[in-house]
């Protein structure tokens, strides 16, 4: 079949190609239905117990994976640009019962990476070593590559391969409900970033902020991480992802950058970064490069969460599912969120040293620790009581990586 019989075939050309991937983008964004199943993504740092200071080779990050028993909760493992592990589970029926999948698979991965002498550290940022990518698939070099040439490489560097998140995915929920629930979880946002921050340190420095994780986020380009409007979500989705840049261009396997910033709709309309236009496919893969805070994949995928260990990360979980899909706590939070709505930056600088954050962050503690489902209850009332006495993750992290240093630290959080 001719290249000219495969396009004629393409969904983005039987017609106006604009229109035609604005339609796709508009009915693959959310999945209408009912709320409550829960799948959880959580990153780890992998950590060479032997050289601690030194980031593993890609060889070596090969050779762990493969040697990896099948994660008995059904877990997929990938490995991210820095060597980070991510633990993937499936989407299951509720939090108590991917918090329960999670943890047995994260446990049969410690132990597998044990008996290989190595650990993996599941907090927000990789406190001591530099930021260095070691996985060479071309989207990352591409990635990498292209940031470079809008200007925002180190940061990106370090969002690539020095940071680690929890991410919480949920169902969109009914129709009539998509707006409500976005504008909820983008208001939950500053409270999250505060409450779960454990990226103090990176890199061997610190700058002050309470995540670290955050400002790498945040010196990104803002045309593929800010926030899409809450009104309208699907086709505000459309919008965003056709004015956002192309970063890469795919073609088999191989993955080029592309310099500069061309819209995906400008591709569309013959001005694109390469001579022939854009498939499905290349749209597909140019979701796959958008980072807002929030990501319709049918479901909600939340993204701005550090990630946290073993002995908060179920809390966390727990609740943002609670705050999200518990109709009582829907309500309670928005009067507790409302006066730090916008707080996003703030949030990530300051955190809980902000007076309103604080107060914030306590109000949802005990909001979720009222409805959360009783078999995850003490986790999160321990979390509540952590932060009634002053203290946070991100606090607790920094006060041993000043005590011990970063190298030090970031071993122990991975034992």
């Amino acid at each position: 079949m001719s290249t000219d019989d495969h396009l004629a075939q393409d969904p983005l050309h039987t017609g106006d190609p604009v229109d035609a991937a604005r339609a796709y983008l508009v009915d693959t964004a959310l999945t209408a239905g009912s709320v409550g199943r829960v799948g959880l993504e959580l990153e780890l740092h992998l950590v060479d117990h032997g050289r601690p200071a030194s980031r593993p080779s890609w060889s070596q990050v090969q050779r762990l994976v493969a040697d990896l028993p099948p994660m008995p909760s059904g877990s997929s493992v990938t490995v991210e640009p820095g060597g980070q592990l991510e633990l993937s589970t499936p989407p299951l029926d509720d939090v108590v019962e991917a918090v329960a999948a999670l943890s047995l698979d994260r446990a049969v991965l410690a132990a597998s990476l044990h008996d290989g002498g190595f650990g993996c550290a599941p907090i927000g940022s990789d406190p001591a070593r530099p930021p260095r990518r070691v996985n060479p698939a071309t989207r990352y070099q591409a990635m990498e590559r292209h940031f470079a040439g809008v200007g925002c490489v180190d940061a990106a560097r370090a969002m690539m391969s020095s940071t680690a998140a929890l991410q919480v995915n949920l169902d969109a929920g009914p129709e009539a409900e998509w707006e409500q629930r976005l504008d909820r979880v983008h208001l939950l946002g500053p409270v999250l970033i505060a409450l779960s921050s454990t990226s103090p340190y990176l890199g061997g420095t610190t700058t002050g902020w309470h995540s670290m994780r955050q400002a790498a986020w945040q010196g990104l380009d803002p045309a593929r991480t800010d926030r899409f409007p809450a009104a309208a979500p699907a086709q505000a989705w459309a919008s965003y992802a056709l004015a956002a840049p192309v970063m890469a261009v795919r073609d088999g396997e191989v993955a080029t950058e592309v310099a500069g910033t061309v819209a995906f709709e400008d591709w569309l309309q013959g001005s694109g970064p390469v001579g022939r236009p854009p498939t499905l496919n290349d749209l597909d893969f140019h979701l796959t490069t958008l980072f807002p805070p929030v990501r319709p994949r049918g479901y909600l995928e939340i993204r701005y969460i550090d990630a946290l260990p073993d002995r908060w990360w179920p809390a966390v979980a727990a609740v943002v599912a609670t705050l999200m899909d518990d109709p009582v706590a829907a309500d309670q939070v928005v009067d507790a969120c409302e006066p730090v709505r916008d707080a996003w930056e703030l949030a990530a600088r300051e955190g809980t040293r902000d007076p309103l954050l604080l107060r914030a962050v306590r109000q949802c503690l005990d909001i979720a620790a009222s409805r959360a489902p009783a078999a995850l209850r003490g986790e999160v009332e321990e979390l509540a009581e952590l932060f009634a006495s002053g203290r946070s993750p991100s606090s607790v992290l920094r006060g041993r990586i000043e005590a011990v240093g970063p190298v030090r630290a970031l071993e122990e959080e991975s034992r």
